[in-house]
């Protein structure tokens, strides 16, 4: 299994910052490796909402469906695997000030075992490190190019 955390402070108000990354419309263009994240169904956000999920990394691309298995507006956002690649992220949402809000996500992926999930291990393990200070330093960018637009 690989077990992610991180924490950045962001220099966006709290609701700009959960209303950004609870589009899920935006998840593409800040989630490293993302390329596709499409609503299955109803509801589109908050709880119970479901996603087609697929995520390029290296030469393969592996899918998902997730589910917003827990939800609170401007606290927090947590996806749970139901179908394909086994993964758990969550995110919480802290004010640090009115213009600062504190990110903190913990991501889990768990592959597949065998030969094929050692195989997949190589790939997946150096691009974890890039991974997450792409999306760092994207979601950071755009929630805070976001948040002065809706000045």
């Amino acid at each position: 299994m690989i077990e992610i955390h991180h924490t950045a402070v962001a220099q966006a108000p709290l609701a700009a910052c959960f209303a950004y990354l609870d589009d899920y419309t935006h998840v593409p263009s800040w989630l490293f490796g993302i390329t596709q994240f499409d609503p299955v169904g109803e509801p589109v956000r908050g709880l119970g909402a479901v996603y087609n999920a697929a995520m390029r990394v290296g030469p393969k691309t592996l899918g998902s469906v997730v589910e917003i298995t827990a939800w609170e507006e401007n606290a927090l956002i947590q996806l749970d695997s139901i179908d394909g690649l086994t993964t758990h992220s969550q995110w919480r949402f802290e004010a640090v000030s009115e213009e600062a809000t504190r990110l903190t996500v913990d991501f889990h992926y768990e592959l597949p075992g065998g030969l094929a999930g050692k195989a997949l291990a190589r790939i997946v393990e150096p691009f974890v490190a890039q991974a997450i200070r792409h999306t760092d330093a994207t979601l950071r960018r755009q929630v805070e190019q976001a948040a002065q637009r809706s000045f």
